[in-house]
C-alpha cells in the first residue's frame, strides 16, 4: 500500500531534489510499517496456534486470525476537502489474544485552525503528511501483560520520528518488568547510550493517571519529535522499537500462557483494563491526533479491549 505520491500536493514547497528525497523517505517509511504489520501478525498467529495445540483446556480448540480491512479517507471520512490517505486494520479476537489490533496507516491534509498550534511547523503552513504504525494487544490470560507499541514518521514544515512501546500488567511481577526494561535498553544503547533513560522517563510521566494519582503500567519507551539531522540514524531506532515488541513480549506469552486462572483473577484483569481505558480516552496523543485529523474511529479506538470493569 503506498500513498506518497499523491501526498506530494500535501507537503510544502521545496527544490526539486528535497522533494525527491522526501518521497523516498515516505515510502521507505510506509513500507516499513507494513512489512512490520505482517511481521507481528504472522508471530502472533504463531502464539494463538501454539497455545491451542498445547493447553486447550484454557484455549480450546480453535486459534484466532487476523482479519484485515483497508479503509480509505476519501470515502466519506475525511475531515476536509484537502484530506486524503487511509490504513489496513488488522484484528485478531483469538483464544489466547482475547484482542488484538495492528493497524498501519498513510495520510495527509491541513490541521485544523485549533490543533494546528499544537504541532511543530504547522503553525506556518497547516499541511501535514503522517505514517505509522500502532499495536495494542489483550491477552486472555490474567497472567500476561497487556502491550501496546507505536511509531511513526510525520511531516508539516518539520520532520520528526516518534512512538513507544509499554507494559500494562494486571498482575505486575518484576522478573517480567526487568527482562521487558532490559530488552529495551539494549536496543536504545545500540543507537544512543543517552536514550534509554530519556524516553523511560517520558514513558513513566507520559503513561500517568492523575486523576488516580497513578501509573497506567510499569512503563517503557515514549519519544517524540526525534530529528537528529540524520535521518537514517532515526530511521533505524524507530525500526528497532518495532524489532523490540516481539523480542521483548513473546517471551512472557511464552512464559505465562500455561498459567491457570480463576474467576478472581480475571475480574482483577478487567479492572486494570478500565484504567487503561481512562487514560486512552482522556490522555493519548494518537487518539488526540486520529480524531482530530478525520482518522477511521474504528482503527482508533481499536486499543479499548473487549470487555472491561470498572
Amino acid at each position: 500500500m503506498s500513498y506518497t505520491t499523491d501526498a506530494i500536493a500535501a507537503l510544502p514547497p521545496a527544490s526539486a531534489t528535497d522533494r525527491e528525497q522526501l518521497t523516498h523517505r515516505q515510502s521507505r517509511a510506509t513500507e516499513w510499517f507494513s512489512q512490520l504489520q505482517n511481521k507481528i501478525c504472522n508471530t502472533f498467529e504463531g502464539l494463538e496456534r501454539d497455545a491451542v495445540a498445547k493447553y486447550p483446556g484454557l484455549y480450546g480448540h480453535h486459534p484466532g486470525q487476523f482479519t484485515r480491512r483497508k479503509w480509505r479517507r476519501d470515502d466519506g471520512k475525511e475531515a476536509s476537502g484537502t484530506s486524503k490517505g487511509g490504513g489496513e486494520m488488522a484484528l485478531m479476537t483469538g483464544a489466547l489474544f482475547e484482542k488484538v489490533g495492528v493497524n498501519i496507516s498513510t495520510v495527509w491534509g491541513e490541521f485544523s485552525e485549533a490543533f494546528r498550534e499544537n504541532i511543530p511547523g504547522a503553525s506556518q503552513d497547516p499541511r501535514f503528511w503522517a505514517s505509522g504504525i500502532s499495536l495494542v494487544a489483550h491477552m486472555r490470560n490474567p497472567f500476561i501483560p497487556a502491550i501496546h507499541m507505536n511509531t511513526r514518521f510525520i511531516t508539516t514544515t518539520k520532520q520528526w520520528f516518534g512512538g513507544g512501546i509499554d507494559l500494562t500488567p494486571a498482575f505486575p511481577c518484576l522478573a517480567d518488568t526487568t527482562a521487558f526494561h532490559h530488552a529495551l535498553k539494549d536496543t536504545c544503547m545500540a543507537h544512543d547510550p543517552t536514550f534509554y533513560e530519556r524516553y523511560k522517563a517520558w514513558c513513566d510521566q507520559y503513561f500517568f493517571l492523575p486523576h488516580r494519582d497513578e501509573a497506567r503500567g510499569v512503563g517503557g519507551l515514549f519519544y517524540d519529535y526525534l530529528n537528529r539531522q540524520d535521518w537514517d540514524k532515526d530511521f533505524a531506532y524507530t525500526q528497532d522499537i518495532g524489532r523490540a515488541l516481539c523480542k521483548s513480549f513473546v517471551p512472557l506469552v511464552e512464559q505465562h500462557m500455561s498459567r491457570p486462572w480463576t474467576a478472581d483473577d480475571d475480574a482483577q484483569l478487567l479492572q486494570k483494563r478500565g484504567r487503561y481505558v481512562e487514560f486512552n480516552l482522556l490522555y493519548d496523543r494518537g487518539t488526540l491526533f486520529g480524531l482530530k485529523t478525520g482518522g477511521n474511529t474504528d482503527a482508533i479506538l481499536m486499543s479499548l479491549p473487549p470487555r472491561v470493569t470498572w
